[in-house]
């Protein structure tokens, strides 16, 4: 008997069923992939496209294999029958599925006599390795997000400072909010979908996941991180660049320094089988000794606290890591690099740029420029 993947699920929310059907559909459907084919298995509503725009090998009719099932004698085919008559006829009784697998299904199937083994994630290893088609994908969605990171730059930089050190666009206040939106709109324009982007001025940041809100400010940093989703090809980017609007202080002059060369730090040293540990470690390092020290001050963490890069494809996070923990790099792998440091009496600051891991280094996507005082 052989082994297959199975996975149950919807493809707009599910990256690896859509990576193993290249099929988008906002319902849940079947994959089982056995014997080096690909089956789906879909409703009447979706039968035909998927037929026509899928990569599977196989794409069969649910309702025909209920109908079968009927003709056994069973009265009202379940899912799980369905599903039972399909891998019965690829000859399995041994399923591979991942860890996001529904409970509910793999107890049934149990009880049917199959062995149901979690996958860890990466649940499709290859997806970690970009082919150039993918890597043209990710860039597309990339410059879209220059475009869009431009036009809040514009915002901010064409805004006056009033009162307060607020500033002020159109006579009104710019707030995050307004800056968030003409981005988004910008990259809806470009058929890319932004959700949670981050526009947080000053203390805000200190908080790295903060999407910020209300007036921005004069002399205070503000950091932007975007990171949309292409509507067509279903791949992300991420972007992120620290401005102020005036003058910023000696302090938040010297963090900018210290996070580009972070960055060139991990530049000099991603290569295919680096250890992404070594490379956060030694940024970490640079940092320390520039006196920008990490842990925990007047109650909240400050300094350095969160990982070097990530991965990006189909999900805005996927492996590999550069972090704390050891995780090998390899050529074919799109990772962000995006140092940072947050102080209370100074906000946050992080550059984020995306590379391309190769044989002998990395190749950087990322073109905006990197200007802090606006």
């Amino acid at each position: 008997m052989s082994t297959a993947r199975l996975l149950i699920a919807d493809s707009e929310r599910n990256a690896n069923l859509y990576y193993a059907s290249r099929f988008l559909a906002p319902d849940p459907f079947i994959l089982v992939q056995a014997n080096g084919r690909r089956t789906l298995v879909m409703s009447d509503l979706e039968l035909d496209r998927a037929k026509a725009q899928s990569s599977a090998e196989d794409v069969v009719s649910y309702s025909a294999v209920s109908e079968a099932a009927k003709r056994r004698g069973v009265a009202q085919p379940s899912l799980t029958d369905v599903v039972d008559d399909v891998l019965k006829s690829h000859g399995v009784k041994t399923l591979e599925v991942p860890l996001d697998f529904g409970v509910g299904y793999a107890d049934a199937l149990r009880k049917r006599g199959y062995e149901v083994k979690t996958r860890p994630e990466p649940f499709y290893p290859e997806r970690m390795i970009k082919s150039e088609e993918e890597i043209g994908h990710i860039t597309e969605a990339l410059r879209v997000t220059e475009v869009a990171l431009a036009c809040a730059v514009e915002l901010i930089r064409n805004s006056e400072v009033r009162e307060g050190g607020t500033l002020w666009l159109g006579g009104k206040p710019l707030t995050a909010e307004l800056v968030r939106k003409a981005m988004h709109l910008t990259m809806m324009e470009r058929d890319c979908v932004a959700q949670h982007t981050i526009i947080a001025c000053g203390v805000q940041a200190v908080d790295p996941h903060n999407e910020g809100s209300g007036p921005l400010k004069a002399s205070e940093p503000i950091v932007m991180d975007v990171f949309p989703q292409h509507a067509r090809t279903r791949y992300f980017a991420d972007l992120t660049r620290t401005v102020v609007k005036g003058k910023a202080s000696p302090k938040v002059r010297q963090m900018f320094a210290a996070v580009t060369h972070g960055q060139e730090i991990a530049y000099g040293m991603i290569k295919d089988g680096a250890d992404g540990a070594a490379i956060h470690q030694a940024i970490l390092d640079s940092f320390d000794q520039q006196g920008f020290k990490t842990g925990e001050q007047g109650g909240r963490m400050q300094g350095f606290f969160h990982g070097t890069g990530h991965g990006v494809g189909l999900e805005i996070h996927e492996p590999p890591r550069i972090s704390a923990k050891a995780d090998t790099l390899r050529a074919g792998m799109v990772v962000t690099v995006e140092p940072g440091l947050y102080y209370l009496d100074a906000g946050g600051m992080r550059i984020e740029d995306m590379v391309v891991v190769t044989k002998d280094g990395c190749r950087v996507l990322t073109e905006a420029p990197k200007v802090l005082e606006v």
